[in-house]
């Protein structure tokens, strides 16, 4: 299972190795403490996609709607409340996957970070598709 969880946080930091080649915790990860830092890593770094990618949005609509105040007030509401309603659920869905391992140790760390992380990156993917044309 742990070696599951690093997997998935290596390939949830592939995007910010690009970015930060020289400071890369997910790199040779050998012991629990290196696996949690590369956990929070790779979880900082989706949610930092994941706010881009919500900004991005929010042009690509503004853009789209800009013209039509009523419009764009709507789907920006609606936006708003699913991003709103998506935290929620990630975090209510997270919580079943570290279930049962105890708040605060370094497994639960682990599992948690590395949910948030995993279900961030497909939330960001997401929301890059919306008003693409």
């Amino acid at each position: 299972m742990k070696s599951i969880l690093l997997a998935l946080a290596l390939i949830t930091s592939g995007a910010a190795v690009a970015d930060d080649a020289d400071h890369n915790p997910c790199d040779a990860v050998e012991n629990d403490q290196q696996t949690l830092a590369c956990s929070v890593f790779s979880r900082n770094t989706a949610e930092q996609l994941l706010a881009e990618n919500f900004e991005a949005l929010q042009a690509r609509i503004n853009a789209l709607y800009g013209a039509n105040a009523t419009q764009l007030n709507n789907i920006t509401s609606k936006i708003k409340t699913a991003q709103t309603l998506w935290v929620h659920q990630r975090d209510a869905d997270c919580a079943i996957v570290v279930f049962p391992a105890k708040a605060g140790t370094e497994a639960f760390n682990i599992a948690q970070n590395d949910c948030i992380a995993a279900v961030s990156d497909d939330r960001s993917e997401f929301l890059e598709s919306i008003g693409q044309e």
